[in-house]
């Protein structure tokens, strides 16, 4: 069984409506340095989901693959987060 993310979804839709309020800085033509700063605050909003994702996906969907002692499951899960780490460098 997968683990509930409803607790990012809160996150999402705090992030949906600062992109929308770029978005309506920009028709604006507000500062340049405001526009970044509201633009950094959505990236670390969305990296805190993104750990908070991983965290639970190492916690449940990983942890539940090595304490099934299927070592294919195991190898399976190891390498998803893998591929992932090497597309986050």
């Amino acid at each position: 069984m997968h683990p509930s993310h409803e607790n990012q979804l809160v996150r999402l839709k705090k992030v949906e409506g600062q992109v929308r309020g770029i978005q309506t800085m920009i028709k604006e033509q507000r500062y340049c340095m405001d526009l970044l700063s509201q633009i950094r605050a959505v990236i670390g909003a969305l990296s805190k989901i993104e750990s908070g994702i991983l965290e639970s996906h190492l916690s449940h969907c990983v942890n539940d693959a090595i304490s099934s002692k299927s070592t294919k499951d195991a190898n399976i899960k190891i390498k998803e987060i893998i591929r992932l780490l090497e597309k986050m460098k």
